[in-house]
């Protein structure tokens, strides 16, 4: 059961193949038997006795393609009653009272919430070992990280503990993970998802998506996720479509830009090679390629390890061990407790991003760093732009390389290198994709799409037609 899509477990709940219950109870006993560390949570009672409710609604005939399939749920969002760290030490105890919008929406669409997930702390890494919780495996290789932030999640549908998951997308966080695990990943134009609720990192750049085996899943989960929400400032009030309505759509006479940034001497060979047979099979479908390019991409690293460190340093300071957090004990004064329950609370990689942040704000600093950060963020906008008056979608590599040990990576510049095709995404505020495109060393390679403004549908469709025609979303890790 636990290789099934969304579509084919809906099938089978329907013609009682199995039901709710004994579903989610077959995820359960296997999540308590992995090894991935892909889990911070697990809601065992609850999932039960949402299982239940979904089995009730099915028998009486009021469900829906999303009834009672089993999920994961990156600890990122608020959930009420239920444990919400976002992987840090600082949170370790805290419990929602209320629902984040995203969550609200997938308990009113009669999911069943397996558990939260493991991340890196505040959704900050590109490898998922920055959590308070210890790192996670990729289920293709345990010696190997699932990429981060939302490795959890990756790791959790890889690996057949949940059938699909959430995630959220700063500067790859959703492509990275979904690319090193071989899943289908989705990072929707920012404003499209609801940002109430989740916990914040870089509050101009964080954006929800689903996380799932395949991009039909995917438009079935973004259907529930997507629409306006009052309670986001930066949620935006544009229509949402049905995003199943478009996958058959032909996609003969597509047009397709390489970047030829994306194609340096950075790249991966093996990847390189993944990534071109996948552009053979578009053309074969009948798509157009052509090269095209991004001359500011290069500062998309610089500036992202500005913009987004300043954002976090002010998010985080409510951390403080007084009005919200992990608080120091036995300490002599106030100034010790401030400084106690944030150096204590607070793993390596969160207070240097903070240091980074709140020394690139302060005065006399903010015209040489943030302002003009903000500028080339402006400049690479503006190069995606131009692009998109020439080509339908931009296609490339997610990650330089497959997904490498564990503890390989000690320089923090080094691992910010393995988000180098993302961050321009998120800094122009873009949808992207990660699609499984082929192996390379027995490890999964991504696809990168990248559309213009409020074009998921178009990439969903795009995605899906490719799968159509490939199985390399079928592949499943031996183990699972």
């Amino acid at each position: 059961m636990h290789t099934k899509t969304i579509v084919e477990l809906s099938q089978g709940l329907k013609d009682k193949d199995f039901s709710c219950v004994e579903l989610t109870q077959h995820y359960l006993n296997r999540i308590n038997q992995s090894d991935l560390n892909a889990f911070i949570t697990v809601t065992d009672e609850l999932a039960l006795v949402q299982a239940q409710v979904a089995d009730d609604k099915i028998a009486l005939g009021n469900a829906s393609i999303l009834t009672g399939i089993p999920y994961a749920h990156k600890d990122i969002f608020c959930t009420k009653g239920v444990k919400t760290s976002a992987g840090s030490k600082m949170l370790d105890t805290f419990v929602s009272p209320y629902d984040a919008t995203v969550s609200q929406k997938l308990n009113q669409a009669d999911l069943v919430m397996l558990g939260k997930t493991n991340m890196d702390e505040f959704a900050m890494g590109s490898s998922n070992e920055n959590s308070f919780y210890g790192a996670v495996k990729n289920p293709w290789n345990r010696l190997k990280i699932p990429g981060g932030s939302s490795g959890g999640s990756a790791a959790s549908v890889a690996g057949g503990l949940s059938c699909f998951a959430t995630g959220t997308d700063t500067g790859g966080s959703i492509r990275q993970p979904s690319s090193l695990c071989g899943i289908t990943g989705l990072k929707p134009t920012y404003g499209r998802i609801s940002r109430y609720g989740m916990i914040a990192y870089a509050s101009s750049l964080d954006q929800a998506g689903p996380m799932t085996k395949t991009a039909q899943d995917a438009a079935i989960v973004l259907n529930v996720m997507a629409g306006f929400d009052e309670k986001d400032s930066t949620s935006a009030e544009q229509k949402v479509p049905d995003y199943t309505s478009n996958l058959n759509n032909s996609i003969k006479g597509l047009t397709i830009g390489l970047p030829k940034e994306f194609f340096s001497s950075g790249l991966g060979d093996e990847v390189a090679s993944n990534i071109m047979v996948a552009i053979k099979k578009f053309e074969a479908m009948g798509a157009i390629v052509k090269e095209v390019s991004l001359p500011n991409s290069a500062y998309a690293i610089p500036a992202y390890y500005i913009v987004a460190p300043c954002e976090c340093s002010s998010n985080l300071s409510r951390l403080d061990g007084v009005r919200y957090g992990y608080r120091a004990k036995d300490v002599e004064n106030l100034e010790d407790l401030y400084l106690r329950s944030r150096s204590e609370g607070f793993g390596e990689e969160v207070k240097r991003r903070i240091m980074i942040g709140t020394y690139a704000l302060s005065a006399g600093y903010y015209d040489a760093y943030y302002l003009k950060a903000q500028k080339v963020r402006h400049l690479i906008s503006d190069d995606f732009k131009k692009v998109f008056e020439q080509v339908d979608v931009i296609m490339g590599p997610v990650s330089p390389t497959t997904a490498f040990d564990l503890g390989s990576v000690k320089d923090p510049v080094s691992m910010y290198l393995a988000d180098i095709y993302t961050l321009s995404a998120n800094l122009a505020g873009l949808p992207g994709m990660s699609i499984p495109a082929g192996f390379a060393q027995n490890l999964p390679v991504g696809l990168q799409l990248i559309g213009n403004y409020w074009s998921e549908s178009r990439l969903l469709n795009i995605a899906h037609q490719f799968q159509l025609q490939t199985d390399w979303h079928l592949k499943t890790p031996q183990e699972c």
